[in-house]
């Protein structure tokens, strides 16, 4: 599939990790406004090449791809000059694969992201860089009280505006160490080097092109399982609270800040849906039950290592800087992510056809 570029005079953004759910939102995004695209990924994660297909038969020969594997320095340095951009997005995302593997963990997400940091400064190009709220680590500080269906916040500021990038740093499992030291990485080669480097500390985002595993993109998985009549597996009370972003939001926020990074460079962003898209998973599963019109089968297991029981991103700063908002309610964003999983994922079941009609 790789076309190379004759043409240097119009340079491509390189998205590193560019077949992953949020990549090929982003790719899409810009290959549809004309921009030139090189996505660079070892296609590694089940699935993928059906989104470079997609993104393929619409946009043709505007899309370049690599298949390098972010480890391997010297074929990602040659992979990436031709890019005038960087967003870097490839990752170990689940918690759960770091615990059983941190060796793999720390090689992929600080070890690759050094080597992406050191591509882009040998081309003197810019990077957006796809962090977590996982750096915040489990939030002991924010003290939480138990409401009817979720935790909130004691503190009334942190209830009414969410975290925010004042809280600090405190990492917590072996993934929230690599994305964390990553984050600090990007943000040092902007200080150290002159490097524009900037960093989003992403909460859930969901949306079509997800392929819902319970480790990484658990609304699509939460939806998937409930509409092929699935039990879903709990883990904790479920009083747990997320904001959640629709990728549509998302995208808008990297070419935002990407658009804006020499004035923001060396800075990082939190980028979640806000106390607006805030939800607990009791109330998204009901929302879930009503869309599919059952009820949710449910196991229940012990909270996870590291697990925040109230993650909420203040993202007043992003939007001060950028003039972002979020503008996919949670229950529409939702919604429209269980029609596209039913024609994309799933073979529909009589009702849930009729639900899509």
């Amino acid at each position: 599939m790789r076309q190379p570029h004759r043409d240097h005079r119009n340079r491509p953004a390189a998205i590193v990790g560019g077949s992953g759910f949020i990549g090929s939102n982003l790719a899409d995004s810009l290959l549809s406004d004309g921009e030139p695209v090189l996505v660079i990924d070892n296609l590694s994660r089940p699935g993928v090449e059906q989104n470079l297909q997609w993104l393929a038969q619409k946009h043709g020969s505007h899309l370049s791809v690599e298949t390098v594997d972010i480890r391997d320095q010297s074929s990602l340095v040659s992979a990436l000059a031709p890019a005038k951009a960087i967003f870097h997005l490839a990752a170990q995302t689940a918690v759960t694969t770091s615990l059983r593997d941190p060796t793999e963990d720390l090689d992929i997400n600080l070890k690759g992201t050094f080597n992406v940091l050191e591509a882009a400064r040998l081309a003197s190009v810019p990077v957006v860089f796809a962090s977590t709220n996982k750096v915040y680590g489990s939030l002991p500080q924010v003290a939480v009280r138990e409401a009817d269906d979720r935790y909130e916040p004691s503190d009334e500021a942190i209830r009414a505006n969410g975290v925010d990038e004042t809280i600090g740093l405190n990492f917590c499992t072996p993934y929230g160490c690599s994305k964390g030291a990553a984050d600090q990485y990007v943000l040092d080669y902007a200080k150290s080097y002159g490097l524009p480097t900037a960093v989003l500390r992403m909460s859930c985002i969901y949306g079509p092109r997800q392929f819902g595993t319970e480790d990484q993109g658990w609304v699509a998985h939460f939806l998937l399982s409930a509409l092929s009549g699935r039990p879903i597996t709990v883990y904790g009370d479920g009083k747990q609270v997320r904001d959640i972003l629709h990728v549509s939001d998302a995208v808008a926020a990297y070419r935002g800040l990407l658009a804006r990074i020499e004035d923001l460079k060396g800075q990082a962003f939190n980028l979640g849906g806000g106390p607006r898209n805030a939800v607990s998973l009791r109330t998204l599963l009901s929302e879930i039950a009503a869309i599919t019109g059952r009820d949710v089968a449910l196991r229940h297991d012990l909270q996870r290592t590291g697990d925040q029981p109230f993650f909420v991103a203040d993202t007043r700063k992003i939007e001060d800087a950028l003039g972002w908002r979020a503008h996919v309610p949670w229950r529409e964003g939702v919604r429209d992510l269980a029609g596209w999983l039913l024609r994309h994922r799933l073979q529909p079941a009589p009702e849930a056809a009729r639900y899509v009609a």
